[in-house]
């Protein structure tokens, strides 16, 4: 049995494995397609063991393979105004739209429709394939698959990516955080406001010292820097508090992320941010009533790629796609999880980063059919 590059990613973009559902359906799928192609593989299931991780090794088992790492999740269609079905694969002027497709079932697809040339080809090493899960959940599926295979896989010489980066090879992007904060306030009516403490109003000071941070970051950025933009990022995205205009708020609670230039960690301004909350604003709301306070929850951490000094990766990447320019990205992804393994790591992958999340999203068939030509590349290289 065969099929497609197309016809693989029709499969995928049929599964609607929204990142808030179970991925289960697409990794069971993955999984027989493997195993009809003679391929065994393992999942690494999540602690509740709804969702699955899956990797899986073609070729000889010795070191100096390569790793292909996708994610097999997908953000939510919902509120957006798509004028295509997001769950079937559609071809117009030259694009195959559809959820996922740029982001990025495109590369899984080409991956997978290419396990008959794996198995086929005369490897000398070994293709390690990774799909994880939560992906766009702060990359909350890929750790424990990296761990394991850390563990099980004879050492690879390089992991490739595959997010949509038009084939160019990325060697660096931020590292970021995500937070939960609580703020418990004291409720009063608000004629007496001085008798209570707002958890609303403190949750906005909290806020405003992200954008202010935010500001002085800006201010003193490096131009030469070549992130976009060139400074580590403070952001708030959702806030939620209150029961109505005229008491004083007993409860707010507000989700932020920080994403820090390679120089800096945003473990720092987490540190940062909770002396700000013990040294100025604990202080003056328990002097008004002791029991009020601000909770600050590490929800999710995704380490940085750092630029390599000579990476394996990057040098094979360069040779394979015949890209030399320096390119870092802003947004993170899985390939900080390999590198912090001691692994080397770059992104590249077919597609179009401005597609990701997008309705109407979509992939170049020029980009899908580039993303063919540079797998069987790396096929060929692994049998020299």
């Amino acid at each position: 049995m065969s099929l497609s590059p197309r016809e693989m990613l029709a499969r995928l973009i049929a599964f609607p494995s929204v990142s808030t559902s179970s991925n289960l359906d697409i990794i069971g799928f993955c999984q027989e397609w493997l195993q009809s192609q003679g391929v065994e593989s393992r999942l690494v299931m999540s602690p509740e063991g709804d969702k699955a991780n899956l990797y899986a090794t073609i070729g000889p088992q010795v070191e100096g393979g390569i790793v292909l790492s996708g994610h097999t999740d997908v953000v939510p269609v919902e509120g957006q105004n798509w004028s295509t079905d997001p769950w079937t694969l559609t071809e117009k002027n030259g694009r195959l739209y559809g959820r996922g497709t740029a982001d990025m079932k495109g590369f899984d697809a080409l991956v997978l429709a290419l396990v008959p040339e794996m198995v086929r080809a005369p490897l000398k090493r070994p293709v390690h394939i990774a799909l994880s899960y939560d992906e766009e959940i702060a990359c909350r599926g890929a750790p424990s698959m990296v761990r394991e295979m850390a563990g099980s896989v004879p050492t690879p010489s390089a992991v490739i990516v595959g997010e949509p980066t038009r084939h160019a090879v990325v060697t660096g992007h931020k590292a970021s955080v995500q937070l939960r904060t609580q703020v418990t306030g004291y409720a009063v009516h608000s004629s007496r406001i001085d008798r209570g403490v707002s958890a609303v109003m403190n949750a906005a000071r909290l806020i405003a010292w992200h954008d202010d941070v935010m500001e002085e970051n800006r201010r003193r950025a490096d131009l030469n820097d070549p992130f976009e933009p060139p400074y580590t990022t403070l952001h708030c995205g959702v806030v939620a508090g209150g029961s109505a205009a005229n008491v004083v708020s007993s409860s707010a609670w507000f989700s932020t992320d920080i994403r820090a230039i390679p120089t800096e960690s945003p473990l720092d301004y987490v540190e940062r941010y909770k002396a700000y909350i013990r040294d100025i604003v604990e202080p003056r709301m328990k002097a008004i009533a002791p029991e009020t306070g601000v909770a600050v929850e590490l929800v999710a951490e995704v380490p940085g790629l750092r630029p390599e000094t000579e990476g394996a990766a990057e040098r094979l990447m360069r040779r394979i796609t015949g890209d030399n320019g320096t390119h870092v990205v802003a947004y993170g992804t899985e390939a900080g999880l390999f590198q912090r393994v001691g692994w080397s790591t770059v992104v590249c992958g077919p597609g179009d980063i401005a597609q990701a999340h997008q309705p109407d999203e979509y992939l170049e068939i020029g980009e899908f059919e580039a993303g063919e030509r540079v797998l069987r590349r790396l096929i060929g290289d692994l049998c020299a």
